[in-house]
């Protein structure tokens, strides 16, 4: 009888970076970022070699903690993906955009809470809103620091948001979320990153923060500029829920991992599984000015399925 022909596999340099992501597996970093370790273990499963675990927030007040936790690096005998500095999500958004944000914790930003932030001491990426008081000369402050800066939870207009960009900004958080929608005489943010090729948008194709039919049409407008992330929360691993919600319906995170987001896309916009892994690995390594470990590596089968994950050259996953 003739054996089934296997599927080929797709090799992904440097493996799978997710660049949002606030926990899984019933932890949250905002909660407990010693976690970062406990995640990482697991994220290997979804060829993810590398992230920057996210603070949102809430958890703003627990960065200095954040910092210390990775600067000590990972326990003894440690094998997972590599947390690469920190995602700060928040607190200096606009509040009419805070989603699941803590109204509470969400603030215009100040010189005296910026001033410590830097690559050096573990900040790689900051979401703020570009319209918000002192928003950009914050953008200006961290870009001059190496910091990457993502648009998002924003309200602000299509002319806002390029005077973000040319204050630094360098991204877009989860296109379409936290932000206002397409409006044929009103451009906000969302038509500045589908158009402008100096920002990468980030976008969380679970099939429920964005319709498939929006996916399909970003990834017309901005293919190859777009950056695919998680936003998995601590429900990742745990629930087969589709979708965070808080009590009021608001959508809070997703329940997915990065592996389903790539395979996602490939569904929903027809694109190769090969451009659909450039979106989850070179493109965020890229735009964060960072070079992958030429060790690392994720093999997928035909169907985007994750068969291993290389780390340093050494096998820490095999399906």
């Amino acid at each position: 009888m003739p054996q089934p022909e296997l599927a080929s596999e797709v090799v992904v340099p440097g493996g799978f970076f997710d660049v949002q992501i606030n926990g899984g597996w019933g932890h949250h970093f905002s909660d407990d970022p010693s976690s970062i370790w406990s995640v990482g273990a697991r994220l290997v499963e979804h060829g993810v070699t590398r992230f920057l675990p996210t603070l949102i927030s809430s958890g703003f007040a627990r960065l200095d903690e954040g910092l210390e936790i990775l600067q000590a690096g990972p326990p003894t005998g440690y094998v997972g993906a590599r947390p690469l500095g920190w995602h700060l999500e928040g607190p200096w958004f606009n509040p009419a955009r805070a989603g699941a944000h803590d109204l509470a914790a969400i603030r215009p930003s100040s010189e005296r809470e910026r001033g410590g932030l830097s690559v050096e001491r573990g900040v790689r990426l900051i979401t703020l809103a570009p319209e918000i008081e002192d928003g950009l000369r914050a953008i200006a402050e961290l870009s001059s620091r190496g910091v990457v800066i993502s648009m998002g939870h924003s309200d602000a207009t299509a002319a806002q948001s390029v005077e973000g960009i040319a204050a630094g900004a360098r991204m877009g958080t989860h296109l379409f979320n936290a932000m206002g929608g397409l409006h044929h005489r009103q451009p906000g943010l969302a038509a500045t990153l589908l158009t402008d090729n100096r920002v990468s948008p980030s976008m969380i194709v679970d099939g429920h923060h964005v319709a498939p039919e929006m996916v399909r049409l970003a990834w017309k407008l901005a293919g190859s500029r777009i950056v695919l992330v998680s936003d998995a929360v601590s429900l990742l691993g745990t629930t087969s829920d589709p979708v965070a919600r808080l009590s009021d319906g608001t959508i809070a995170g997703a329940t997915i991992a990065l592996d389903q987001c790539v395979r996602n896309l490939v569904e929903f916009t027809g694109c190769s599984l090969a451009e659909a892994a450039a979106a989850a690995s070179a493109r965020p390594t890229h735009i964060l000015g960072m070079a992958a470990d030429p060790g690392d590596q994720t093999v997928l089968d035909g169907d985007g399925n994750v068969l291993r994950t290389e780390i340093g050259g050494a096998l820490v996953f095999e399906r």
